[in-house]
């Protein structure tokens, strides 16, 4: 008899995860057509809220309190461009390229971190970020028909915040509770969202707000089911299968929308993952290196 591995149960996970990502995705590039994107972002962190609730309730009011204020503040900016910019780019360019500009914010991370918490990349590591920002270069195509598509910097400044997120909540890991993190981004990114609403709100029916809480509760289904599958599975080998999501993408873009990725984002996209599975196994070594040295 066959035995399943943790590592096979990770990626059929991760395989799931990705698909209902991508489909996230792909509901609020229809969802963009009716609703601004912050609206869409309000409804989202609706859903996000209420599942943290249990959570939150637990420790409340003491989740609230934090020594680094700031480092929240600075998690919460890259949270809310992350996930605006990441609705705004899926509206304004093919699903496909959307997110592949959206996987620069591995070489971000590694960039950010070299300067923010000292971990400083090795040669090997630096030609990988090199070689990913010459993917994204690739996909951007300047030069190909006249300057860069100013809608391709879109997703990068949302790669940018992701990244800026998650080297936030890497330092604030260390010391605060997981209910103070989920806290802080269920309430103030949905209050940064709903601000502007004000002049932006369009009032939905009934189908339309059943649409845009379906694309929370989807979104929310995916974070459970990633967190799944690093839960089972390496890490190393459950963060390549977000590489899935292209073909995810380019299924979805086609058939929704009718779109055929041009040349230029698959050739981007393959030197992206190439660049990026290249980090994560040059992270893998040096951690199985750092092991093998412990008593």
């Amino acid at each position: 008899k066959t035995m399943i591995t943790d590592n096979t149960r990770g990626i059929v996970w991760a395989l799931l995860a990705t698909l209902l990502f991508a489909i996230v995705a792909a509901m609020a590039k229809v969802a963009v057509k009716d609703y601004h994107v912050l609206q869409i972002l309000f409804f989202r962190q609706i859903v996000v809220f209420i599942s943290a609730l249990p959570s939150i309730l637990q420790s409340f009011p003491g989740s609230l309190a934090t020594s680094f204020p700031k480092l929240h503040a600075w998690r919460l900016v890259g949270a809310f461009v992350a996930l605006s910019c990441g609705i705004w780019a899926v509206s304004v360019l093919p699903l496909s390229t959307a997110i592949t500009l959206g996987f620069a914010q591995v070489f971000f991370v590694t960039l950010l971190a070299a300067w923010f918490l000292g971990e400083q990349p090795g040669s090997r590591r630096l030609a990988s970020v090199i070689l990913g920002f010459l993917g994204v270069v690739i996909v951007m195509r300047p030069g190909v028909g006249g300057l860069v598509n100013v809608d391709s910097l879109i997703p990068l400044a949302g790669a940018a915040g992701a990244a800026i997120a998650i080297i936030s909540v890497r330092r604030l890991s260390q010391t605060e509770s997981t209910a103070t993190l989920l806290i802080y981004q269920a309430v103030f990114v949905g209050v940064l969202a709903a601000i502007p609403l004000y002049w932006l709100w369009v009032t939905p029916d009934f189908e339309g707000c059943l649409f845009l809480l379906s694309i929370g509760v989807l979104a929310s289904i995916g974070q459970w089911v990633g967190v799944k599958a690093l839960r089972l599975g390496e890490a190393s080998v459950v963060a390549n299968i977000e590489y899935i999501k292209l073909v995810y993408a380019a299924i979805l873009g086609f058939i929704i929308f009718n779109e055929v990725p041009d040349k230029y984002t698959v050739i981007g996209a393959i030197v992206i993952v190439a660049s990026a599975v290249s980090l994560y196994r040059l992270e893998l070594l040096a951690k199985t290196r750092a092991d093998n040295r412990q008593p």
